[in-house]
């Protein structure tokens, strides 16, 4: 709502100036005339008192004009009093319009203040957003930068373990295509030697059954030899016994005496020919070798105890030449021997070589 124009002093003082002006102008008019028909008074006294007087003295007219002069002189001074109240109105709401300026203007500079506050963080926050714009911004290039040497640094990883990958595969191809000619060669070579080796086995076979023809042939032609040789002991023994029997006692006696060493040697020489018929010759038998047994029989000829008595310096040949003379078992030659005869073969030892278990 638009507020009414105060007016100002000159307009407020000037329509009562004028009513004052008249209004005294009309006074001394009316005095005028009033002094011009009344008779001379005394010295006049206090406008008050004399009007007081005057006002019981003179005419009826005189009286109303003196009362109409005192109501426009208190018009008048009401006029005053209500111009001094609108002064004073005047003044107070002058100052309550000042003091609402002085507030509006206040309020204004606060507004100010607060729309520059804003402008002023709206600025801040403007150029705290454009440079967190223009961070985000960096980084994000950053990142890219980032993201596009890790793109690259893969790319790159991923083409050298594409040619690695390519080299193993050559390399792969290369040492197959070598493994095959290998293998060819290999087969060849395997081809070759297992025909040779199987000529060799061939020739092996036929050597060996060359060997085993004659080894069956000489072991055939031994085991004739100690048979021969056995049938011919036994008849020696049974002539040597058979003349024994049969001649007196003093030829008797001579004939044994005679005889007794040829029947102790044949006896030697039967055991040892049948401890060879079970000898199995060890790997580390060799010539010159020579142990000792002590071997024990009874009348009838069986063998009840061998016993190394001096060895020969080889734990096989000794065990398998232990073994040989126990499996002989028994003698059935050494049966009827006289006592005097067979004492020596209770207990006895014999020496024996590789050569004598040999025969």
């Amino acid at each position: 709502m638009q507020q009414m124009r105060e007016p100002s002093a000159s307009e407020s003082y000037f329509w009562p100036s004028v009513w004052a002006i008249g209004l005294h102008v009309l006074v001394f008019g009316m005095l005028f005339v009033s002094f011009a028909f009344t008779p001379e008074l005394p010295p006049a006294k206090p406008i008050v008192q004399a009007t007081l007087y005057q006002l019981k003295s003179k005419s009826r007219a005189t009286t109303q004009t003196n009362q109409k002069i005192a109501g426009e002189a208190q018009k008048s001074a009401a006029r005053q009093t209500e111009v001094e109240q609108m002064e004073q109105k005047k003044i107070e709401q002058e100052a309550i319009k000042a003091a609402e300026q002085k507030k509006e203007d206040a309020a204004q500079k606060a507004e100010e203040s607060k729309k520059a506050d804003e402008t002023k963080k709206a600025e801040e926050a403007k150029k705290a957003d454009e440079a967190k714009k223009a961070d985000e911004a960096k980084k994000t290039a950053e990142a890219k930068k980032v993201e596009e040497k890790q793109l690259a640094d893969i790319a790159k990883k991923k083409a050298e373990e594409e040619a690695k990958k390519a080299a193993e595969e050559e390399a792969k191809k290369a040492a197959a295509e070598e493994a095959k000619k290998k293998i060819v060669e290999d087969a060849k070579k395997k081809a070759a030697e297992d025909a040779k080796k199987k000529s060799e086995a061939e020739e092996a076979k036929k050597k060996v059954a060359e060997d085993a023809k004659k080894k069956a042939a000489a072991d055939a032609a031994k085991k004739k030899s100690q048979e021969a040789a056995r049938k011919s002991a036994e008849d020696k023994k049974a002539q040597a016994l058979a003349d024994l029997l049969s001649d007196t006692p003093q030829r008797q006696q001579a004939l044994a005496d005679e005889q007794g060493d040829e029947v102790a040697g044949s006896f030697d020489d039967l055991i040892r020919a049948r401890a060879a018929e079970g000898w199995a010759r060890p790997p580390s038998a060799r010539k010159g070798m020579t142990v000792v047994l002590q071997i024990g029989m009874l009348p009838d000829g069986t063998v009840t105890s061998v016993n190394v008595s001096k060895s020969s310096g080889d734990g096989p040949f000794d065990a398998s030449a232990v073994a040989a003379v126990k499996n002989i078992g028994r003698l059935t030659e050494m049966q009827g021997m006289k006592p005097s005869d067979f004492a020596p073969y209770r207990s006895f030892k014999m020496t024996f070589t590789p050569e004598d278990l040999a025969l």
